[in-house]
């Protein structure tokens, strides 16, 4: 980078903020990055606009209407990386079930005045309508995590984020396998780490809120879960269709099992 402070810009699409106030959470390491960079654009924190072009834009959320479809691009244009963080960004997040159905059939049950309604069929991640530098996973994410992602590219270094799976952080913490040790069906074996086996540590089986891990099997995780723990197929569905419906690891393993074991 420049002498000049490399420029940040933080945008929303379709989510719930959790992801950006992860950021907001970090506090005192925010305030340390607030002072190697300018924050030019970061409307959950400030109104105050700066024009592009931007260094980093990091994004959150999907794109679910034909405006975020336009701005994405805008977007894309104006940044040198971009990095999508969360379910949202990355997957489609918990809206994507819109994928399932023909959202028009939902528009008319929810809205008095459907046709006011300008939305796509789908919801969509990031990295299906430009180019992604990076996909920091989670719902929400790590803050340390994101902070290592914006720091990784302001150095112009590859991020330290660890692609295994959730298993691995229960070992690394001593949490006991909830799958052999009490019979839980578990996501952890196809998740992909970074929540610090949160949900495990406090006897919850995971339940997928990082998106697959890399090369996960989720098809023969299934089929463990129905033959040695008598786990029936839409428990298993609904574990694979939650806030990483649209993740293709996910959603075609739980097409086959909905179809029976045949693929789309």
């Amino acid at each position: 980078m420049s002498a000049a402070k490399a420029t940040v810009a933080v945008w929303k699409f379709s989510s719930c903020d959790g992801c950006q106030l992860s950021l907001l959470d970090c506090e005192d390491e925010l305030l340390a990055v607030a002072e190697q960079v300018e924050i030019a654009y970061f409307m959950e924190a400030s109104s105050r606009q700066l024009p592009g072009p931007y260094d980093l834009s990091i994004v959150e959320g999907s794109i679910t209407t034909p405006e975020q479809l336009e701005l994405i691009q805008s977007v894309r244009q104006q940044s040198r990386f971009l990095v999508a963080i969360g379910a949202c960004a990355t997957a489609g997040g918990i809206q994507a079930l819109r994928n399932l159905v023909d959202v028009k059939d939902y528009i008319a049950t929810v809205y008095a005045h459907p046709e006011y309604i300008s939305t796509l069929a789908t919801s969509t991640p990031i990295s299906e309508h430009v180019t992604v530098d990076f996909e920091l996973r989670g719902c929400p994410i790590n803050k340390q995590q994101l902070l290592e992602v914006i720091s990784a590219f302001l150095r112009q270094r590859r991020p330290q984020i660890s692609d295994h799976a959730v298993c691995i952080e229960c070992k690394l913490s001593g949490v006991a396998c909830l799958t052999t040790s009490r019979g839980l069906p578990c996501m952890g074996p196809v998740t992909h780490a970074g929540c610090g086996a949160l949900c495990p540590r406090y006897d919850r089986p995971c339940f997928g809120c990082y998106g697959p891990k890399e090369n996960p099997n989720p098809d023969a995780m299934s089929q463990w879960w129905q033959a040695s723990l008598g786990v029936d197929s839409v428990k298993i569905i609904e574990n694979m269709r939650n806030f990483n419906a649209a993740a293709p690891a996910f959603h075609n393993a739980a097409e086959r099992m909905n179809t029976g074991g045949k693929d789309d």
